[in-house]
């Protein structure tokens, strides 16, 4: 999703001494006109592009782990024998080549030839299911469509999503779009005519009723019903919705679809003052995306300090600071008790003014479909390893699965883009039979002016932080342990740790793993 970066260094099509290509490591360069990378494993050479499929990064700065190499932004995951994209957020492979060897160099050569998959129409196998229905139109069902047919599925897929636009890359809602940064081509994942081209059906507004997991047939709101043979529910989630007065005026505004991040851009294009109403991830991208935008920027939130439950009181004030200096002033501790054309009131009386108004304060699972059809749930759709529901046949992935974690041993949920987009491929496996575990490390990242923040693992609770470097200075690396367990890592501009501490907890699964 950015520029194609120039090529710079040595072209590797000329050879380059095996001596200096680190063992583990990569070596940098160009070959055939772009940038790439030659990655060694003890005698094995690979050679890749350099640039990762999602938004650029640099995976000559990444890390490689066996024949994989990971992009240190948003943790990518490519093949470094075929170049094909093995875990999200990255949907589209990278430039992989082969290389030979001689006189003590290593050569790139001509592109590696990928496997094709089976196009649709192709017979299918006697086992697999003739049709797939997805609910949901985010990225766990996009994925699980686009991994379907790139694993050769040839039978009919519908994805049924609520929204009127197609797919969207929803982190950029809240970030680079909101701020103007980033055009709108940036925004949908693929195109209309990708969807057609595939044979994937999709169908925008299009909301279920009702689903019959013993007929294996859902119910439209038009009241048309549809079979199917295996169904992923992926119905994601809401944000929540505060019973204020004066709530649903015009410029009041929630965030999480394509129209509701243009519709708050249209309002802040005629805005002066925004007050931003939660200090979530979501609540505090906004309001650094309005600053961006030259709005003033009043954030109201009930807790004491930005972000403590999640990252803990040290970090969470180190952001607040970080806002502080671009211009938001916080209002903590406080509550709306009221909105009107031209204000916010607080519970406390004070009154801000305001032409725009965002409600950040968390989103609840969408699981009305389950609970009606009768499936398992618990603050979300229980699943198994497998991502399978209580009911044959059925999967969930996204934000409404809540499944059990490898390693904690208790059952998770979590809200996070990539790893709805990661549960979506492995749903999409699974409803082919493959019967492959989901135990990924979660990930996530939040962008605040020139700060990203990383975060891998999940902690819902710590007894012990330890915190390497200083916050402040957008430099450090915090740890959240449990009983001495590291359950979760963040970092603040350290992205290799990050990926270190990655592989760190995917070993730590691994040894666990009956």
């Amino acid at each position: 999703m950015s520029a194609p970066a120039k090529p710079k260094g040595p072209d590797l099509t000329k050879g380059v001494p095996l001596a200096d290509i680190p063992d583990g490591g990569v070596f940098a360069g160009h070959a055939h006109g772009v940038p790439a990378l030659i990655a060694r494993q003890g005698a094995e050479l690979f050679a890749v592009g350099s640039t990762c499929a999602h938004y650029g990064g640099p995976l000559a700065e990444g890390l490689v782990v066996g024949d994989t190499i990971r992009c240190p932004w948003h943790h990518a995951c490519f093949s470094l024998r075929t170049g094909e994209p093995l875990r999200a957020p990255a949907f589209k492979p990278v430039a992989c080549w082969e290389v030979s060897q001689r006189d003590g160099k290593a050569f790139v050569g001509r592109p590696v030839k990928r496997a094709k998959p089976r196009p649709p129409g192709a017979p299918a196998a006697a086992k697999t299911p003739k049709s797939i229905v997805i609910i949901g139109g985010g990225c766990a069902g996009n994925f699980a469509a686009e991994t379907l047919r790139h694993e050769g599925y040839a039978g009919r897929i519908t994805m049924l999503s609520a929204d009127a636009a197609i797919p969207c890359d929803r982190p950029n809602l809240s970030k680079s779009f909101l701020a103007g940064a980033a055009p709108a081509s940036w925004i949908p994942l693929r195109s209309r005519r990708f969807y057609s081209r595939h044979e994937i059906d999709l169908r925008l507004d299009a909301r279920v009723a009702a689903i019959s997991p013993a007929e294996r047939t859902l119910q439209l709101a038009n009241g048309r019903t549809l079979g199917y043979d295996a169904l992923l529910l992926a119905t994601g989630a809401d944000p929540v919705h505060l019973p204020l007065p004066g709530g649903d005026l015009p410029h009041v505004r929630y965030l999480r679809t394509v129209a509701d991040s243009r519709a708050i851009i249209k309002r802040a294009l005629e805005s002066r003052r925004a007050v931003v109403i939660g200090a979530s991830f979501i609540g505090l991208e906004v309001a650094a995306s309005l600053r961006a935008r030259g709005l003033d920027v009043h954030v109201v939130a009930p807790e004491p300090v930005p972000m403590e439950r999640i990252l803990g009181a040290d970090v969470g004030k180190a952001i607040q600071k970080l806002h502080e200096e671009h211009g938001v002033r916080f209002h903590l501790g406080a509550t709306a008790a009221a909105i009107d054309a031209e204000r916010v009131t607080l519970a406390s009386g004070e009154s801000l003014a305001a032409d725009l108004v965002v409600l950040g304060v968390g989103v609840r699972p969408s699981i009305a479909l389950a609970e009606q059809a009768g499936l398992a749930t618990d603050r979300g759709v229980t699943v198994n390893e497998f991502l399978e529901t209580s009911a044959a046949g059925v999967f969930a992935a996204g934000d409404i699965a809540r499944w059990p974690d490898a390693l904690t041993g208790e059952r998770i949920r979590v809200e996070h883009w990539v790893v709805a987009a990661r549960q979506g491929r492995t749903a999409a496996l699974n409803l082919l039979g493959r019967r492959e575990r989901f135990d990924a490390v979660p990930f996530f990242w939040s962008e605040h002016y020139d700060m990203t923040l990383a975060y891998v693992g999940h902690a819902e609770r710590w007894d012990a932080i330890e915190i390497d470097g200083e916050p402040e200075r957008k430099d450090c690396t915090i740890t959240f342990k449990l009983t001495g367990r590291t359950l979760a890592v963040a970092t603040i501009f350290r992205d290799r740790e990050s990926l270190l501490a990655e592989v760190a907890l995917e070993r730590r699964i691994a040894e666990l793993r009956p």
